[in-house]
């Protein structure tokens, strides 16, 4: 008789311990690129300050909740403002956003807490008295997503592996920037170039009262308060090819294009790569200004080479599509989430306009605190409803897009600066 051999049932294929272990590893170290930082700088009037931070956690204790801040602050009339803002911005921000948020939560409140960080930051120096004001070009760095807020002339440019280098900043000039010299007139203020005696204009364009030819800063009392702290705000996300920040202030920009900036220093290591941005820009006009420099380097975590050296290309119409654009008008939950693989850098989120209901949105988590008062979105203090706190969008009660009764809400003091902004009322102290 044959034997009878039973069939065993067929047993699901198993992967050993040590190979998800490995995979896990591997995906979180895609997730998790390397970031390298180097700076350099040359000064004439020692105004220039900047902000490498790379050891700041979304969650207190958890390393894998990391994120980086870097930032150029290019003080004009004295350093007090400059030196404010880079002690005093990323506290300022960090407290605009709430507790408890996943990470992609955390990246959608972002661009609002900047406005709302740039406001503060520009309100409690104003507070002191002090009549300095500064440019501010602030990056956050968390893995893959890139956030930029900037009022002033410094700026931040991205150069990718291939060699397309895209601007992710606006320069608040008011020769540069017809809609900033409009809305500077319409809340008050005068726009012209120097007037000598008997003689011809000359210089820049300027805003007077002050003389200062920017329309946005933090600080700058004595020029008027519609010279607005609110800042110019992009957030995009690269691919894990990764790329290169080049962060400057104008001392750069005066002498170099953007392309020219990035073509100078590729294929050398952020730090070398910092110092040589500077050389080439003394080289080119002199030491005429502060000079200031951080190039940050986004890699995969394998990658131990720096950015290749490819030939310098110019931005065409097939490439400006690979950089996506997705507007998101004002408000963070828009935010995309989609990324073509054919994709360099996807944009995220950009706003710019230069007034707060445009840009601290709407939503009930924007004026409401844990202990049951209404939170000011600008300064974070808790306010009873009796005590005048008053929505960012009242005023506005006819519009069919807002709903003044939800928020967010500002106290009193915001509220007047955001009046004095748009020009509904005097600006604030004046110094003779």
């Amino acid at each position: 008789m044959g034997s009878r051999v039973e069939r065993q049932p067929r047993r699901p294929d198993f992967v050993s311990l040590a190979a998800l272990m490995s995979r896990e590893l591997k995906s979180e170290k895609m997730e998790n690129p390397s970031v390298r930082y180097g700076s350099a700088a040359q000064s004439r009037k020692g105004e220039d300050y900047f902000l490498m931070k790379t050891d700041c956690q979304r969650i207190l204790g958890n390393p894998s909740s990391s994120f980086s801040v870097f930032g150029i602050f290019d003080g004009h009339n004295g350093d007090a403002a400059a030196i404010y803002s880079r002690d005093n911005l990323l506290n300022h921000v960090l407290d605009a956003i709430p507790h408890g948020l996943k990470r992609d939560e955390w990246l959608q409140a972002l661009p609002r807490a900047l406005v709302a960080g740039f406001v503060k930051t520009d309100k409690q120096f104003q507070s002191k008295g002090l009549t300095s004001g500064t440019t501010a070009t602030f990056v956050i760095v968390d893995k893959w997503t890139v956030t930029v807020a900037s009022v002033g002339d410094s700026r931040c440019i991205i150069d990718t592996p291939d060699g397309v280098v895209s601007v992710l900043t606006v320069d608040h000039r008011l020769d540069d920037n017809s809609e900033e010299r409009e809305r500077v007139t319409a809340s008050g203020g005068e726009v012209g170039r120097l007037n000598v005696v008997g003689g011809p204009e000359i210089g820049p364009l300027r805003c007077w009262p002050g003389g200062l030819c920017l329309s946005r800063s933090i600080g700058d009392m004595d020029v008027g308060e519609f010279i607005v702290p609110v800042p110019h705000v992009k957030q995009v996300k690269l691919s894990d090819g990764g790329g290169r920040l080049i962060i400057a202030s104008d001392g750069i920009w005066d002498s170099l294009s953007s392309e020219i900036a990035a073509e100078s220093c590729r294929g050398l290591p952020s730090e070398l790569a910092a110092r040589q941005v500077v050389k080439e820009a003394l080289r080119t006009r002199g030491l005429k200004d502060d000079t200031t420099c951080i190039v940050v380097d986004i890699v995969p975590p394998d990658n131990s080479l720096p950015p290749p050296s490819p030939p310098r290309k110019t931005q065409t119409k097939l490439q400006s599509l690979l950089f996506r654009t997705k507007f998101c008008g004002g408000s963070a939950s828009k935010l995309s989430k989609k990324l073509s693989p054919l994709c360099i850098v996807e944009e995220l989120f950009e706003e710019g306009s230069a007034f707060l209901e445009e840009r601290l949105g709407t939503g009930e988590t924007c004026g409401s605190s844990t202990s049951g008062l209404f939170t000011c979105a600008v300064c974070q203090v808790d306010l009873a409803a009796s005590e005048g706190s008053i929505s960012v969008h009242a005023g506005y009660i006819f519009s069919t897009s807002s709903k003044p009764w939800q928020g967010p809400f500002l106290c009193v003091g915001c509220r007047d600066k955001k009046d004095a902004m748009e020009g509904k009322r005097p600006s604030g102290i004046r110094v003779i």
